[in-house]
């Protein structure tokens, strides 16, 4: 394609755009027409012609308007440059400094020793002596961190809070139930008015029973309460009555009397609310048949499903808050007592108990709860905004602000993320100001500048 060609691209484009009123080099408005009445007397080839009236409207080859107009031929002394402060072709370097090469004005990893312009004509940029004084660093000027909005904050010393949150339902603590069950053929008199949900205390009546193998074995242990000298005898009957489950308010009733009662009560044996009620009056209840079933709900657990990716992060006694739907804004403290042993396959996700007290009962068993546990450090460590790390997955990096517009890209290596922030094991010292935006555009720039570098040592003359 001929120069001719190129530019009528540019201006075909540039018309396409509907940029009109606006010519390069001269903001505000104007036309080309405007440009040329002020600029020096033309000279060179004609590379395209421009409507006579100066629209934005061009032809690589002589037209006419629709009124018959010839189109005006523009000479090369016009041609449109886009980088006016670009530097031509043999400009001495300022303040004598030495131009190392000539790198492409579009950014593209081509230089040059030599001056040379781009396939759109634009001229090579210079660089010189001392812009390259630092290989590990790159430098921008105000202007480009402005207009990137660069903004930077330093690497301090703090707590790392990081929050594994998880979903799950309030349980039962299994070692706070109790069954009330017979270990003889009994049958039952009387039973006290305690019902499925009732809260009872430990001690209370539950139930009065018979059993005929309990009263023999509690005439056995009255009878050797009235023969001191038979003491193997005594320990022998008050066994038989403790094998067969009975409370130690019957041994302090045939004490106290020095009767063997037809009937005894049997009592809750702790705190606690009713789950079950499987007895009535006057039924006749088999060894092992439940009669009651109390758990004492003062604890509960809350078991949650982590994902297993967070898995390593959680460990026992760490701290745990759980919000519930029915009460909404109020949260329950406990902490992590287990994590499961095995992995539930189909969800990847690990079983993990969390305890609570439960002190005014407001939390009931199945509640959907969720969880978040507290497994960040209890020290200060150095730490970044998740923000400054550039994170290729095989290697992490942030921009260092050395000062005076330059930025040394630095690896480090990473511990815990948390609240924003991320811990920084590696890589840095306390106080380092790091960048926080613009991170992305000024890493291109160096990983540019590395580029342009490698092909410059190439191509430099020997």
């Amino acid at each position: 394609m001929n120069r001719s060609a190129r530019t009528f691209l540019i201006l075909a484009a540039i018309s396409a755009a509907g940029i009109s009123g606006f010519f390069v080099g001269r903001p505000g408005g104007g036309s080309v027409a405007d440009v040329a009445s002020t600029a020096t007397a033309p000279t060179g080839a004609v590379i395209y012609y421009q409507d006579p009236d100066g629209k934005p409207q061009y032809s690589a080859q002589p037209a006419k308007t629709a009124d018959g107009r010839p189109y005006r031929p523009a000479p090369a002394s016009e041609e449109v440059n886009f980088d006016p402060a670009a530097k031509t072709a043999g400009a001495t370097a300022p303040d004598g400094k030495r131009v190392l090469y000539y790198r492409n004005p579009m950014g593209l990893p081509d230089v040059s020793p030599t001056p040379k312009k781009d396939s759109m004509g634009m001229d090579y940029i210079a660089v010189y002596d001392g812009e390259e004084a630092d290989p590990s660093s790159v430098k921008l000027s105000p202007g480009k961190l402005q207009r990137a909005g660069v903004a930077t904050e330093p690497a301090t010393l703090q707590i790392i809070a990081a929050p594994v949150r998880a979903p799950g339902t309030i349980q039962l603590d299994e070692r706070r139930i109790s069954v009330i069950s017979v270990r003889t053929e009994s049958f039952i008199d009387t039973v006290e008015n305690v019902t499925t949900g009732t809260e009872v205390r430990s001690g209370q009546p539950l139930l009065r029973l018979y059993s005929p193998l309990i009263a023999t074995a509690a005439a056995d242990y009255l009878a050797s309460l009235t023969m001191p000298a038979t003491t193997f005898a005594q320990s022998g009957s008050r066994q038989r009555l403790v094998n067969y489950g009975v409370p130690e308010s019957l041994f302090a009733q045939i004490q106290k009397t020095r009767q063997v009662p037809l009937n005894f009560t049997w009592e809750a044996p702790r705190d606690g609310i009713v789950l079950e009620r499987n007895v009535s009056d006057g039924m006749r209840a088999r060894p092992g048949d439940v009669l009651f079933r109390i758990a004492d709900h003062s604890t509960v657990w809350v078991l949650v499903d982590v994902a297993e990716r967070d898995l390593a992060n959680v460990a026992e006694n760490q701290p745990a808050i759980v919000k519930v739907r029915s009460y909404p804004g109020r949260t329950f403290p406990g902490k992590v007592a287990l994590v499961y042993p095995h992995l539930n396959p189909a969800t990847r996700t690990v079983r993990v108990r969390i305890e609570l007290p439960n002190t005014d009962l407001l939390l009931r068993p199945d509640m959907y709860a969720e969880a978040e546990i507290n497994t960040g450090t209890d020290e200060p460590v150095l730490a970044v905004p998740d923000s400054a790390v550039i994170d290729s997955g095989s290697r992490q990096i942030v921009l260092v602000d050395k000062g005076d517009g330059r930025f040394e890209p630095r690896t480090v290596k990473l511990g815990r993320h948390g609240t924003g922030y991320v811990e920084v094991r590696e890589g840095l010292a306390d106080g380092e100001v790091v960048v926080t935006s613009a991170n992305f555009l000024i890493d291109a720039e160096s990983n540019l500048k590395s580029a342009l570098k490698g092909l410059s040592d190439a191509r430099s003359p020997q």
